[in-house]
């Protein structure tokens, strides 16, 4: 993310010249997208710096969903850009201006699109290595921002072959468009992760695998099993409650062996998750109670209970 900070800064210069040089509307869109990858790339420095903080008495499950607001901080910044590309290109289109030096903005555009597309691959690499959304989230905006520049150019190439100046502004207007999509896209992510979000599939069939491997059987019928499995996601954390059913006979200190046994192979399958089991005798189903549909005094009678 530091990184991500130092390069944010570069691709506003080369932009903003490439701008000053050529006095395009569609160079100008492109260099305000770069300032919204440097407040997002601040925002999300300081909110992985959150998020790598211990759990304390206050957040017992840590802070790892700071990352989120990252996400959702991006999405808006994006559409506050969008607005002013589109504010800055409508003029234009009403009334085309000619553009100067296109060589040398063209060149500078190049580059700083190169910058942008290697930081990328290399956020996109450390987001799978670390499950985290504000990697993830800075790098596909930063691969938004390379299409984008690839799109100007080719209009800036355009409008020097042909000599239609509209396509200038019509080209802003457009990435400010494609833009606004990719900040819809980063608010939802935000928003599921904040709900608590069920584990994708791929780690859900790990956890399946898992507890088919421990669920035993004798004479057909099952000796251990396992239900009411529910997960979450939590920034780079994982988390999934279950309900874990024993023989009646069985020792607590036997039922606690293979509940940790059971936990490890979870933790091994599954990076960063933490497993919540509730031991339960076979046969015994624990009292589940909807305190928002009982009468006036029934959820001090359900706990009693």
């Amino acid at each position: 993310m530091t990184v991500s900070v130092v390069v944010a800064l570069l691709t506003i210069a080369l932009k903003t010249g490439a701008w000053w040089v050529t006095g395009s509307v569609g160079l100008l869109s492109d260099a305000m997208e770069s300032l919204v990858n440097l407040a997002a790339a601040l925002f999300g420095l300081w909110m992985v710096t959150v998020a790598e903080r211990p759990a304390d008495d206050d957040h017992p499950f840590g802070h790892d969903k700071a990352e989120y607001f990252s996400a959702g901080f991006e999405g808006i910044l994006i559409f506050g850009a969008a607005a002013a590309i589109i504010w800055s290109a409508l003029p234009r289109l009403a009334d085309p201006q000619p553009l100067e030096q296109l060589g040398w903005g063209l060149g500078l555009s190049v580059l700083s699109s190169a910058l942008n597309g290697l930081l990328a691959w290399v956020m996109l690499r450390a987001s799978r290595m670390h499950r985290s959304i504000t990697l993830e989230a800075d790098a596909r905006h930063l691969l938004t921002d390379v299409w984008t520049s690839a799109g100007v150019v080719l209009g800036l190439v355009l409008v020097g072959v042909t000599g239609w100046l509209w396509l200038d502004p019509v080209l802003a207007i457009a990435v400010a468009l494609n833009i606004v999509w990719e900040g819809l896209k980063l608010v939802r992510r935000s928003v599921h992760g904040l709900m608590d979000v069920a584990v994708d599939g791929q780690e859900q069939a790990a956890i399946d695998a898992v507890l088919t491997r421990f669920t035993l059987h004798q004479g057909g019928q099952p000796l251990v099993r396992f239900d009411h499995v529910m997960t979450r996601k939590s920034g780079q954390r994982r988390f999934v409650g279950l309900h874990m059913h024993l023989p009646p006979g069985w020792t607590l200190g036997r039922a606690d062996d293979l509940r940790q046994q059971v936990e490890r192979a979870l933790a091994d399958a599954v990076p960063a998750l933490h497993a919540s089991i509730q031991l339960l005798p076979d046969g015994v189903e624990p009292l589940t109670v909807d305190l928002s549909e009982l009468p006036e005094g029934g959820a001090h009678e359900a706990h009693a209970h």
